[in-house]
């Protein structure tokens, strides 16, 4: 089985962030949010954070903004119309049928994207539709816990990342591993 992680791997970006501001066009009243979630995604990018950190810290923003929104990533078509040309070019090239997405972003705003791109297997943060609570963030070492909860009896063959530093759990069960930079590929395992 090959893996992927997806932001700034298979999508040029991250997409998460990109989302937020698409969000943010539509509800102005998270404009107030940008300074904590550049600083989240600044500090997360630097592995300056923990997993606890992370949760302790932006989960009840989230949290409660989802839950006075319920269903609000489930219903990301508009913003995949948009952002479908992120898609890097290469993935294609190299797909195959059992190919896995593991990505912090959450599972509902996936779905989308990965029907579109015809990837079957996916696992993201898991968030409560109807009340906003986060269930499982799936970031470095609970990528690996949620991948043998998933697939028990699974190994990864070749694994995709743009971030060794975050993904290295991932990369120590892996069979092969590649940095994505770009349009480069580089084999690093």
């Amino acid at each position: 089985m090959n893996v992927y992680d997806f932001d700034n791997t298979i999508y040029d970006g991250e997409s998460c962030l990109d989302m937020f501001f698409w969000f943010v066009r539509r509800d102005a009243s998270l404009l107030r949010f940008i300074p904590k979630v550049l600083s989240a995604f600044a500090e997360y990018k630097k592995g300056n954070v923990t997993i606890e950190q992370a949760l302790e810290k932006y989960a009840p923003m989230i949290e409660n903004y989802l839950g006075r929104n319920p269903g609000l990533l489930s219903d990301t078509a508009d913003f995949w119309d948009r952002h479908m040309k992120k898609i890097k070019s290469f993935y294609k090239d190299i797909q195959k049928p059992d190919d896995l997405v593991i990505t912090a972003a959450p599972e509902d705003s996936m779905r989308e994207i990965c029907q579109r791109l015809g990837i079957k297997k996916y696992i993201g943060t898991i968030i409560e539709s109807d009340t906003g609570k986060i269930k499982r963030l799936c970031l470095r070492e609970n990528k690996v816990k949620a991948f043998f909860e998933e697939y028990p009896n699974q190994k990864i063959d070749s694994f995709y990342t743009d971030s060794p530093e975050n993904d290295m759990p991932l990369i120590e069960i892996s069979e092969q591993a590649y940095v994505v930079k770009g349009k480069k590929i580089i084999k690093i395992k």
